[in-house]
């Protein structure tokens, strides 16, 4: 299958890993199944969270990674669960300290249940993942994940530290993207290797896959925050800026030395709200500065170094499946 002659749409994507349809399905049953708890409240906060939405893209990159790897069995979908554990317990978090009433179009965790007894949840599924992990004898995936796990912790408290902080460089920027998101993809791909008969040579391969792919993934979802649109999105737009999160185009932007650009950022961060009219000419600013050209260019530069990567391995309908991705990610509007 040639992925050149699909248009990167969401259905487009599911065509292409139709193949791993089943394995994704086990991987919500698995989810769904591993959140049981005496506690009530902790399978109804997490069947609701997983009946949320969202496409799965980690979890496939491990399963397709295992595939192209010559991987079939079942661990795939054990260590696809518990990256999705992971990843759903950033998210838990990442909604309460955000201040996020919205999660893909419904009622973030927290609005529903309050910060007290999401936060905790949150906690719930980081010791569901480890725990999930340690079924399973591989001290060398284990290490990996819990890597991973601190690295997202760690990005988490750098934002934090530099919220609000509109001189925030462009190094700083991606450092915080490749603990928050960059780390969890690289190690999805990499995972994804480890299970099959893979050379060291080719796990370091998928690990530059995923880290490329997550740090596009991130520019572009950054990108929405400006281009796109609350129905699409399911969240409001802006909502990054006003929170205090300086992105890539924005850095761009003041490294113009505009100064109506520069007071326009500062008022927004500081007064933590934005009018229509603010809202329109920044957004102004930022297409005749060019810098949302520039954050697009600069994650097309992640994209090619990850499909680059995929050349350690033959050429087949997985490689075909993973190369097809990072154009998705290029072109996805939510």
């Amino acid at each position: 299958m040639n992925p050149a002659a699909h248009k990167p749409s969401a259905s487009a994507l599911a065509q292409m890993f139709e193949p791993i349809r089943q394995d994704l399905t086990e991987v919500e049953r698995e989810f769904a199944r591993h959140v049981q708890s005496q506690v009530a409240v902790i399978p109804t906060i997490g069947n609701y969270v997983k009946d949320s939405g969202g496409k799965r893209i980690r979890p496939a990159v491990l399963l397709m990674a295992a595939r192209m790897a010559g991987y079939t069995g079942e661990r795939a979908v054990l260590y696809a669960s518990v990256i999705e554990f992971i990843h759903t317990a950033t998210l838990v978090h990442d909604d309460i300290i955000d201040e996020s009433e919205l999660r893909r179009g419904r009622e973030a965790a927290h609005t529903r249940w309050g910060n007290h007894v999401t936060v905790l949840f949150g906690d719930f599924l980081y010791l569901k993942s480890m725990s999930l992990a340690l079924t399973q004898d591989n001290i060398e995936i284990i290490r990996l994940l819990c890597d991973i796990t601190l690295r997202i912790v760690e990005g988490e408290i750098h934002q934090l530290t530099k919220n609000g902080v509109v001189e925030l460089t462009e190094e700083e920027h991606f450092d915080i993207v490749r603990r928050k998101t960059a780390y969890l993809f690289a190690g999805c791909a990499k995972i994804g290797g480890m299970l099959g008969p893979t050379t060291r040579e080719q796990q370091e391969a998928l690990w530059e896959y995923g880290f490329n792919i997550g740090m596009a993934f991130q520019i572009v979802d950054d990108l929405l925050d400006f281009t796109g649109e609350e129905r699409v999105l399911g969240k409001p737009v802006g909502g990054d800026l006003v929170e205090g999160k300086m992105t890539l185009a924005v850095i761009h932007l003041l490294s113009n030395g505009d100064d109506r650009a520069d007071a326009l950022v500062r008022r927004i961060v500081r007064e933590r709200a934005a009018t229509i009219e603010e809202w329109r000419e920044l957004r102004t600013m930022l297409g005749q500065s060019r810098s949302i050209d520039y954050a697009n260019r600069v994650a097309v530069q992640f994209v090619e170094r990850a499909k680059h990567a995929l050349y350690a391995f033959s050429a087949g309908p997985e490689r075909d499946a993973l190369m097809f991705l990072p154009d998705y990610v290029l072109m996805r509007d939510r």
